[in-house]
């Protein structure tokens, strides 16, 4: 029988923090928890000039430290002050640390949208629309909205023959999260954007939703809450 045995790791950190070690029982769904010698811990996101650690459980910004972090970024000095703070290189990425110590990703801080000052993790509402049996893909991001701040929006391919229409996923999505989180905006399409590595790119969806502003969008109503 196949085991696999998730871990974590960037180039800044040679490359590997953390892994569900062998021997173990690996929990799915996670990281596992720090290599011998580094410390990966969860950080408050929006405090950018010096660290201020969570207790666990809470969500954050996971923070590293080590002798596998990086010395710095080449010639690139405001960068690398930016990056590490205090000895702990900010990841970008957002997740949490159990009381065992295992750690898991949620979401990338740079893809969190703000609406109506409630955080929305888009992972979240994507692993609830990717549920839907005639859903292929999905990539959720936000969108500059006049009163909101920022909109949810959502571009899902369906299945090959499938018949489901935007206002049906919406409602699928709206029956399963808060108010605050379910898409007022989806658009269905034939395919995502994907980089050289395979991960969609967000950036170019949001930049194209906001120039292009397509008409026909399925934009769900609101409900009386939040």
């Amino acid at each position: 029988m196949f085991i696999a045995y998730e871990g974590y790791g960037l180039t800044e950190t040679s490359p590997v923090a953390s892994f569900n070690h062998v021997g173990t029982t690996p929990r799915p769904g996670t990281i596992g928890t720090p290599i011998w010698g580094v410390d990966v811990e969860i950080a408050r996101p929006e405090i950018t000039d010096s660290i201020e650690l969570l207790p666990r459980g809470e969500l954050g910004e996971l923070v590293i430290r080590g002798h596998n972090l990086f010395k710095g970024y080449l010639n690139r000095p405001d960068a690398t002050a930016e990056a590490v703070v205090e000895g702990w290189f900010r990841t970008g990425d957002l997740g949490t640390k159990d009381g065992d110590g295992y750690l898991r990703i949620l979401d990338r801080k740079k893809d969190m949208i703000i609406r109506n000052g409630y955080n929305v993790y888009p992972r979240e509402v994507e692993e609830i629309l990717n549920q839907h049996p005639q859903v292929v893909s999905v990539a959720v991001f936000g969108v500059p909205h006049d009163v909101h701040g920022q909109e949810i929006a959502a571009a899902i391919v369906p299945a090959p023959g499938s018949t489901i229409t935007a206002e049906e996923l919406g409602a699928y999505a709206k029956e399963r999260l808060a108010a605050y989180k379910y898409p007022r905006i989806i658009e269905l399409v034939t395919e995502l954007p994907l980089g050289p590595s395979g991960k969609i790119l967000k950036r170019e969806l949001a930049t194209h939703y906001a120039a292009e502003n397509p008409a026909s969008p399925a934009v769900l109503p609101e409900r009386p809450t939040k």
